[in-house]
């Protein structure tokens, strides 16, 4: 048969390395902040381009709201 013994609770199995939970921790916030400013800048360019103007304004748009937002979320 198998063998059950139980060998501890998890919480005293192996080391945790914080370091590189922080290191991915940071990650992901960094790509939640990042990935949300593009998609607003995305939406705002193109209902800009549609109702507004063109295409070459409202890329110009989409880049100086990036532009904001990135100088901001620093």
């Amino acid at each position: 048969m198998a063998d059950h013994t139980p060998t501890g609770p998890v919480e005293l199995g192996a080391k945790m390395d914080y370091a590189e939970h922080d290191r991915t921790y940071a990650g992901f916030l960094m790509l939640a902040k990042y990935g949300s400013l593009f998609c607003l800048a995305i939406l705002l360019a193109m209902a800009f381009g549609f109702f507004a103007g063109g295409f070459f304004s409202a890329t110009i748009l989409f880049v100086l709201i990036l532009a904001a937002g990135a100088f901001i979320l620093r």
